[in-house]
């Protein structure tokens, strides 16, 4: 079960990485939830990057620790 919740912690992190760094690439001033955040552009692709990194590693992570105790095929 923790497997399965750290695999979609993982996978929403992609998401959420993901489209905030496309939504920043496409219009620079568009900050969303980074909006706090100081550095500007940089700083914001930055985080999100660092996000969608996390989050595979996470997911990946979990998947391959759910194979080894029988969960997934």
């Amino acid at each position: 079960m923790k497997y399965a919740v750290l695999q979609t912690l993982g996978v929403a992190l992609v998401v959420l990485g993901g489209q905030g760094a496309i939504r920043l690439l496409v219009d620079h001033d568009n900050t969303g939830l980074l909006a706090w955040l100081p550095g500007g552009f940089a700083a914001g692709v930055t985080v999100h990057f660092v996000a969608v990194a996390v989050g595979a590693v996470v997911a990946g992570w979990a998947h391959s620790r759910a194979k080894e105790v029988g969960r997934r095929s």
